[in-house]
């Protein structure tokens, strides 16, 4: 005759496993939010940077157009060199 086990022993054993498991993952999930939250931090300033050289560039580029509209002759070739590249300029983007 063969004697029932208990199956405590058995659940007590997975019931660990999967405490151990899950706060493995969630110690890892913190870990690289704290990661993700730390890079975003430091594109912040890179981002701010490239939005102003963006506002000079564009401000640049219609007072380029501007003075082309006016009939200078340099900015007349600038202006047709971009547009043959694909650059196109909105005079009124540097403007908002």
């Amino acid at each position: 005759m063969t004697q029932a086990r208990s199956p405590a022993i058995p659940l007590a054993v997975l019931c660990t496993a999967l405490l151990v498991w899950f706060s493995f993952q969630t110690w890892r999930l913190a870990t690289e939010n704290t990661r993700l939250s730390a890079m975003l931090a430091n594109q912040q300033a890179l981002v701010q940077n490239s939005e102003k050289l963006r506002a000079s560039l564009d401000t640049l580029a219609s007072e380029t157009a501007k003075l082309a509209a006016e009939g200078n002759p340099n900015a007349r070739l600038l202006v047709d060199e971009l547009r043959k590249r694909g650059v196109t300029i909105n005079p009124s983007a540097a403007r908002k």
